[in-house]
């Protein structure tokens, strides 16, 4: 779809509603995990954001942050996700004993309705640990960032 941007705006025009449906609407939803999950294996939801309702023909931008990820053997598999729908996936090569985050960032549309994304890890061999808490904050946040 191509991209509607917004017009340069002056002195004594008139808003318009079509113009004021060009903007982005901003945070639609923002979840935080502080809990470090020691035991990272096969895939499971690390995060969960709150349902928003999707309007049509409109670009959301989905960003998962892990700010500590140990790997075991292995490497992190990361992916956000809607239901059952993957729509990115990305890696983080971390070995045992060397710290690293890992973000992830999905821009794209919805169908009209209730849409709850979800992000899950898994370390492809070994036990990886992904390390939470106060001042290390994983999240999940989806941004409506404008007209498709």
């Amino acid at each position: 779809m191509a991209i509607n941007p917004n017009t340069d705006f002056s002195s004594g025009a008139v808003l318009t509603a079509a113009q004021q449906n060009r903007f982005p609407r901003g945070v639609m939803s923002y979840v935080q995990n502080t809990t470090t999950n020691a035991a990272v294996t096969v895939e499971a939801t690390q995060i969960t954001a709150t349902a928003f309702t999707a309007v049509a023909n409109r670009y959301y931008k989905i960003t998962y942050f892990e700010p500590d990820c140990v790997g075991g053997t292995g490497y992190f598999t990361f992916k956000i996700k809607n239901g059952a729908t993957v729509l990115q996936t990305f890696y983080q090569l971390s070995g045992v004993g060397i710290d690293r985050h890992a973000n992830g960032v999905y821009i794209g549309t919805f169908s009209a309705g209730s849409v709850t994304i979800t992000a899950t890890a898994q370390q492809t061999a070994g036990t990886g640990t992904l390390g939470r808490g106060s001042t290390t904050i994983a999240f999940l946040s989806v941004e409506d960032i404008g007209p498709s």
